[in-house]
């Protein structure tokens, strides 16, 4: 399987504007960061919620 390159990305950044507006994309991209975020800290096993450390 081969990486994604520059037109790709492009493509697929472009998709997105399409699908969910400008204004959306960021709330998107947060929710899926914390998303992933939650999905780490699961794996590693910890009890404590990130916004504890702070």
């Amino acid at each position: 399987m081969r990486s994604l390159g520059f037109p790709e990305l492009l493509v697929i950044l472009g998709v997105a504007v399409l699908l969910f507006g400008g204004k959306k994309i960021p709330e998107v991209a947060k929710g899926l960061g914390e998303g992933i975020r939650n999905f780490k800290t699961a794996l590693k096993g910890d009890d404590e919620k990130p916004e504890d450390k702070k």
